[in-house]
């Protein structure tokens, strides 16, 4: 870090990256600073400022400053991290700098206080304990838990469809399964591609089961829906147009050549943009012309991208599709996952929160086999229709994709 930067970051003053500390801080608040940050977004401590950002400077000798945070680090934090150390003179005191990574590979990372371990996360300027929630949403992000394939207690094989399921074998897969009275036989095969989990010697569905082939998904996971609006005007108010909130298995029924026989939550959400985002006409060679004011492959890339990718640790929050006069948007909870951002999305940089779940919509013809929708199949489609790009926006807990009509 250039002094220049250091000065920069004095004068703004704390912020959910940066945090000022006199270097006498106890060795358990200093490892709870570092779990929140490297649990957060990463970010800056500065040793040797107040927190109205005058400089008191280290009282340790540098290298013993430097041990000693390396010690908090390896001896009370788990698992154990080695931050980047620098040392920085300003007017003549010594300014101390641990800075923490964005990306950290290992979250959650807790931090030991009294004899419990404990994971933090930053709020603003301060410090708090994760919830059970977000502790979830960390290990996922690690990728050390998936959640799509994780149990979910009180359901058996009688909470999944199992005519869909057969559709799936029969009609997509082209495979031998079993009767549908023979269900000892369905569960041994759900179980091997996780639609069904072996818990304590039951056979419960899985997280990505119940949302795919659920019977009523919502009875278990309340956030697996769509909530559908249409507004009259450029806002959300009460004068809506249609509104439908969709619930049940993502996946259609099927006939034996493959036609949809019943809808599922993602056909039924393209029915509602699709008698809901009107049409524009004009007069071409003198014939009159209609075109819908957005292109339907573009409207299909965008919800199903929002029910592939959604964090379904997040509780109780559907997916949002809202048609507005001007545009069309689809809101999906949580952040981008797994090192994605909006630049890595425009160029087709493939990461995915629920491979389950994009795989098996990749069997039914929701998911493109590339995973390059965006760059190929979003933009392109848009801008053919009217000129425009779509707007990627991760705001807070959410994803918005904004298609302009």
């Amino acid at each position: 870090m250039l002094r220049s930067e250091l000065l920069e970051l004095i004068t703004n003053g704390e912020s959910s990256g940066v945090d000022f500390k006199r270097d006498d801080i106890l060795p358990e608040r200093l490892a709870r600073l570092v779990s929140c940050l490297l649990n957060f977004e990463g970010g800056h401590i500065l040793l040797g400022v107040e927190d109205d950002g005058t400089l008191s400077g280290l009282t340790r000798p540098l290298p013993e400053a430097e041990e000693w945070v390396m010690n908090v680090c390896r001896d009370r934090l788990q698992p154990p991290t080695i931050p980047y150390w620098e040392t920085i003179e300003i007017d003549g005191e010594v300014v101390g700098v641990i800075t923490l990574p964005a990306d950290a590979p290992n979250k959650p990372y807790k931090a030991r206080q009294g004899r419990a371990w404990t994971p933090y996360i930053r709020t603003g300027t301060t410090c708090r304990e994760v919830t059970r929630e977000e502790e979830q949403r960390l290990y996922q992000a690690s990728g050390v838990v998936r959640h799509e394939i994780r149990p979910v207690p009180g359901t058996t094989i009688q909470d999944l469809d199992l005519r869909r399921l057969t559709d799936y074998f029969a009609v997509l897969r082209r495979q031998d399964h079993p009767a549908t009275t023979d269900l000892p036989a369905w569960e041994r095969l759900l179980s091997n591609i996780d639609i069904l989990r072996e818990d304590r010697g039951h056979f419960v569905a899985t997280v990505a089961g119940l949302i795919l082939f659920g019977r009523n998904p919502g009875r278990f996971l309340p956030q697996t829906g769509i909530t559908a609006t249409a507004y009259s005007g450029e806002g959300k108010d009460y004068d809506t147009v249609d509104e439908e909130t969709i619930r049940g298995p993502l996946v259609p029924s099927l006939t034996e050549d493959g036609e949809v026989s019943e809808p599922g939550v993602i056909d039924r959400a393209l029915e509602f943009a699709r008698r809901n985002m009107g049409s524009s006409a004009r007069v071409e060679e003198g014939r009159r012309r209609t075109r819908p004011s957005y292109p339907m492959d573009a409207v299909r890339e965008v919800i199903v991208n929002a029910v592939v990718h959604r964090d379904y640790t997040i509780a109780v929050t559907d997916v949002e599709l809202s048609i507005y006069s001007n545009r069309l948007e689809v809101v999906s909870p949580g952040n981008l996952p797994n090192t994605v951002t909006v630049p890595k999305m425009r160029v087709g940089f493939r990461a995915a929160r629920n491979e389950l779940l994009k795989d098996l919509l990749r069997d039914y013809g929701y998911v493109e086999g590339r995973g390059m929708g965006i760059p190929f199949k979003l933009i392109p489609s848009m801008q053919e229709h009217n000129g425009s790009e779509p707007d990627l926006i991760e705001e807070d807990d959410r994803f918005i994709v904004r298609l302009h009509k």
